[in-house]
């Protein structure tokens, strides 16, 4: 079997690409690599059958404890009172100062990772207490809480990410661009 005479060169060609490829995206690893949340306890979107005394949040990465907010509100958009964040390595919490009625409420946090880029985020929970005789805070509003029944993540792409992609659209057109010139040459 005989192999084309461009074969050798496409395969040189494959591999040089794939050497650019991996040279432009491993140096831009860490620019991606924002401070995340691992786990939060009340659970995001959990049911509790006590009112909790404290909130604590766990990221990826450590905390700057001068840039580190955490705040709680009620389903009426009401902050409940807290004590100041307290950081450490990776984790943050607030003391709740009050006694939390049956209802919903939200944890919005501000973070600021390792590389100085703010990540804020916010999820709901919910105090369901069968022992509890105070009445539940209702929202006073008719919206549905669509943005915070999850964790938002503000950040867009990362710039890393941005660069990345339009090395590899330009790569792509410049190898199709070769593979073109030297089928027309034929």
């Amino acid at each position: 079997m005989t192999v084309p005479p461009y074969r050798p060169t496409t395969v040189r060609l494959g591999a040089a690409i794939l050497a650019v490829l991996v040279a432009l995206l491993i140096p831009a690893g860490p620019a991606w690599a924002h401070n995340t949340l691992r786990s939060a306890a009340p659970v995001q979107e959990s049911t509790l059958s006590s009112a909790p005394t404290e909130i604590v949040l766990e990221f990826v990465e450590r905390l700057d404890p001068t840039f580190t907010t955490i705040v709680l509100t009620d389903a009426a958009k009401r902050k409940i009172p807290t004590g100041d964040p307290v950081v450490g390595g990776a984790k943050g919490s607030v003391q709740v100062t009050e006694a939390l009625p049956n209802g919903t409420y939200t944890v919005a946090y501000r973070v600021v990772s390792t590389d100085g880029h703010p990540v804020q985020g916010s999820y709901p929970f919910t105090v369901a207490d069968p022992n509890s005789s105070a009445a539940p805070i209702v929202s006073t509003t008719t919206d549905a809480p669509s943005a915070a029944a999850s964790v938002q993540d503000d950040d867009g792409p990362g710039a890393g990410v941005l660069v990345a992609g339009g090395a590899l659209a330009v790569l792509v057109v410049v190898v199709g661009g070769l593979l073109w010139r030297r089928k027309a040459r034929r």
